[in-house]
């Protein structure tokens, strides 16, 4: 395999004769089964080999014992660099050799070994309070997304738990209390009310066990969150307009990009519903596009609009890597893996910001308000609405309803009172 990214034997040779060389290698195959460009693997290569000889230097000859020497290979690294360099670069440096360094341990030492993986990380609280995950998944009917917040923040608790050395049974509300006062010092105040509420439905089920003697759990305060509070992340269509001027479908990103913002504006899918669609999602014979696996485990069925149509087999015949997958949208750098939603509403933010848009929080619900607002603006029924964008609840379309976004822009632009 290394014939195939290095010509010069020499280079060959001293990349297999010092001690790494077989990881190496091994490596360099794992990095082309996932389609790196061969310019990336030229700049990992070499890092490595300078890595082993650093390491060969402190009598190291094990890969387990190796993985203990990233941090003084970086300091060791870095140390020999320009010192007039910016700190911006400095940074860069660091995070690309970790980054190569913590990559190939993981390629090479955990996934390549089918005896030995990563073992995942243990649930919060696994051994005081074994049962709650199972609470969660199987007598609340929990999806994973919800079941990894709890996971998120009672991981935080039982940090503190143990920094304070307090067992779950011996909780008492001030601790708790004192949790929660520390905590709002770093969350925002939808993190507060998820924090708040998961503390609240962990304490529960304690006193449900028997851990706890006192139900304290109702005694925890959830952060006020009115209903119809917040205004709605909205832009106007020419806005819209816009952002999606910003892409150049010239380029193979350029065409997967414009296929999914259309879909996020046209349909106000969510993130994530972009990431699920596969190609078996789109019925070409009918002109229909099913969107499945929603919220609530719905799912709904869409007219096929042209410009869409058009977007997607523009994508499918010349953007999609050649992949076996079903998956519609995937990474064109490597490694090729299907898109992520956080990578979907990355993208909307992206080209939001290219465009100059302001608003707050940008991504893909700022496409999904637009849509939402636009047809709010068209005297569809709230129902109808709701229906179409795939809500759940009515009181979540009836935001849309409180304000005429437009009129308040127009107001908000004119001249306004002569008071002289």
């Amino acid at each position: 395999m290394l014939e195939r990214f290095f010509v010069k034997p020499q280079t060959i040779d001293r990349i297999t004769e010092c001690w790494l060389g077989p990881q190496i290698e091994q490596y360099v195959t794992a990095l082309a089964d996932r389609a790196y460009a061969p310019r990336s693997i030229h700049r990992r290569v070499p890092l490595l080999v300078k890595f082993a000889a650093f390491t060969a230097a402190k009598n190291v000859k094990q890969l387990e014992q190796a993985e203990n020497f990233i941090e003084p290979f970086i300091a060791d690294r870095l140390s020999g660099r320009n010192s007039d360099r910016s700190v911006g670069a400095h940074r860069r440096d660091r995070n690309f050799v970790a980054g190569v360094m913590q990559h190939f341990f993981s390629l090479v030492l955990w996934e390549a070994d089918s005896d030995r993986t990563r073992p995942p990380l243990p649930d919060p609280f696994a051994v005081q309070v074994p049962g709650f995950f199972d609470y969660l998944r199987d007598e609340r009917g929990l999806r994973q997304g919800s079941i990894k917040h709890y996971r998120h923040y009672l991981r935080v608790f039982e940090r503190h738990l143990g920094e304070i050395g307090c067992d779950p049974g011996a909780l008492t509300l001030p601790v708790v209390t004192a949790f929660i006062t520390i905590q709002a010092q770093h969350f925002g105040r939808t993190s507060m009310i998820s924090l708040a509420s998961n503390l609240r439905v962990f304490l529960r089920y304690l006193h449900r066990e028997r851990i706890l003697q006192r139900d304290i759990g109702k005694l925890v305060e959830i952060p006020q969150n009115y209903r119809l509070a917040d205004i709605p992340r909205s832009i106007s269509w020419d806005s819209v307009q816009n952002m999606l001027d910003q892409v150049d479908r010239r380029t193979v990103f350029g065409r997967r990009d414009y296929a999914m913002l259309l879909l996020m504006a046209v349909y106000g899918l969510r993130a994530r519903e972009v990431a699920l669609l596969t190609l078996d999602d789109i019925d070409w014979k009918r002109d229909r596009l099913h969107v499945r696996g929603r919220k609530a485990e719905h799912s709904t069925t869409y007219p096929l609009a042209p410009i869409v149509g058009e977007a997607i087999v523009d994508y499918l015949r010349n953007g999609r890597p050649d992949v076996q997958s079903r998956q519609l949208f995937w990474r064109h750098l490597a490694p090729q893996l299907p898109l992520t939603h956080s990578a979907v509403s990355a993208t909307a933010s992206k080209y939001l910001h290219r465009a100059g848009i302001p608003v707050s929080r940008p991504g893909s619900h700022t496409l999904r308000h637009a849509c939402v607002q636009r047809l709010v603006g068209r005297g569809f029924p709230l129902k109808t609405i709701g229906d179409y964008v795939g809500h759940r609840a009515a009181s979540s379309t009836m935001i849309y309803a409180k304000v005429q976004v437009g009129d308040l822009r127009e107001v908000a632009q004119g001249d306004g009172e002569d008071l002289q």
